[in-house]
């Protein structure tokens, strides 16, 4: 049996997208040859919502290591709140200590906290251990660098100029890469000559049912956060203004139908929920100052705070029709694809015509995604969708079930491990 250490600085309970691929693929691992151990932070040095019902996710035999982190009330006034940063030389301790005493065969990153990358290079050096970065985020990228100034990051001046230095640290030593989209891997190997030849795998992130089933036996502990007194069409994920090409025509359907016919169409909201990684309370609203320009606030929700991952699967199922509008950025991929398809709700979805989303979506049946930029047919088509909505004739999906497993948490720990094999393989 091979050994992966894992490196997720967050990880159960903390609630966040990119620690997910690691968590689904947890009860897989030995399934493919691999033992993992994970390395995280200590979930009291994170200030990201808890969901305490992840850790029941969790197969008991794993081996989790714990390390410690630098308090974010004094790091941020210096810039650097990022939990990457304020674990760097934990991190380093802790797996000096684990790969000095312990056989490993490969050091696996799977984070969007993308510096603690740069210790792959440090470990390879000093034990002669390869690495694999999964790219689920560009780590360096030009996507903000024409936009306004209100539309980019925060501190994006000094967080684009420290990934433009750190990438190359840990790209020209990574001995493979796994990726939610294939366009993130073909960048870094036109940036990058020294990546031409390593191995490299697009990799989706997975649908895992089992997340449901707990949902449901825990629903009654939830906010409800849906009016039961008007039909829903649920967003659930984080908000920003490259979503707006995605959500104008939305709005601008929603605003014909109800200048036609008020009483009607009066009786839908559309809601977008957790739109924000800010903390509770500190939410800038990206969704709900459009509803207001085109005049339909009474009928747009956005609550900016963010749920946690089971209550936000409660709600999808509490929907009676869900939403998934795609970033501009041609490359997004939305990463709870297969967890909107596994809720098993009527679905519609407008992304980039260059996202691989559609494609993805399409191959497993789902049968209302849409471009923005096909105007001609995307007015006529959400029209249709949101009258079958309220008329109730919109009919259960049902999806292809091949695809479905292809999708699934199993088959995508499998690849996980393909990948691995071929990168020992080939070192």
């Amino acid at each position: 049996m091979k050994k992966v250490l894992i490196i997720s600085p967050y990880f159960p309970p903390s609630n966040t997208p990119d620690m997910q691929r690691v968590r689904m693929s947890l009860p897989y691992f030995k399934q493919f040859g691999w033992e993992a151990e994970v390395v995280v932070v200590d979930s009291h040095y994170t200030d990201l919502q808890k969901d305490e019902l992840l850790i029941q996710t969790i197969p008991v035999d794993i081996k989790i290591h714990t390390v410690k982190a630098l308090n974010k009330s004094w790091t941020a006034k210096l810039g650097f709140g990022n939990i990457a940063f304020r674990s760097y030389a934990a991190y380093k301790q802790k797996v000096n200590e684990l790969l000095g005493k312990e056989k490993f065969d490969l050091v696996y990153f799977s984070t969007t906290q993308f510096a603690i990358c740069t210790l792959g290079a440090y470990w390879k050096k000093r034990f002669g251990i390869p690495y694999v970065i999964d790219m689920q985020d560009p780590w360096h990228s030009d996507y903000y660098r024409d936009k306004p100034k209100h539309q980019q990051p925060p501190k994006y001046w000094l967080s684009y100029r420290i990934n433009k230095y750190l990438e190359p640290k840990a790209m020209l030593q990574v001995d493979g890469l796994i990726s939610v989209s294939e366009s993130y891997i073909s960048v870094l190997k036109n940036r990058y000559s020294q990546l031409k030849d390593i191995p490299a795998a697009t990799i989706p992130f997975a649908g895992f049912k089992p997340d449901f089933e707990l949902a449901s036996r825990n629903k009654d502990k939830f906010d409800h956060l849906l009016d039961p007194d008007f039909k829903s069409l649920v967003y659930v994920g984080r908000g920003g203004t490259d979503l707006h090409n995605a959500v104008k025509p939305m709005f601008s359907a929603l605003k014909d139908l109800l200048d036609a016919e008020p009483d009607k169409f009066g009786k839908i909201k559309l809601y977008f929920i957790g739109t924000s990684y800010a903390p509770t309370g500190q939410g800038v609203p990206t969704i709900a100052p459009l509803a207001q320009t085109f005049g339909i606030a009474n009928n747009v929700v956005e609550i900016t705070n963010r749920v946690s991952y089971f209550n936000s699967l409660a709600i999808l199922q509490q929907a009676d029709a869900l939403f998934i509008p795609g970033s501009d950025d041609p490359q997004y991929t939305a990463s709870k694809i297969y967890t909107y398809l596994l809720s098993q709700k009527p679905l519609i979805t407008i992304f980039n015509s260059k996202s691989p989303a559609i494609k993805i979506l399409s191959e497993c049946g789902a049968s209302n995604n849409h471009s923005f930029n096909d105007t001609a047919v995307l007015n006529l088509a959400i029209k249709r969708f949101i009258t079958a909505l309220i008329d109730n004739e919109l009919a259960e999906p049902v999806y292809d079930n091949t695809c479905m497993d292809k999708h699934s948490a199993l088959n995508m720990t499998k690849l996980q491990c393909e990948l691995f094999n071929e990168v020992l393989n080939t070192i």
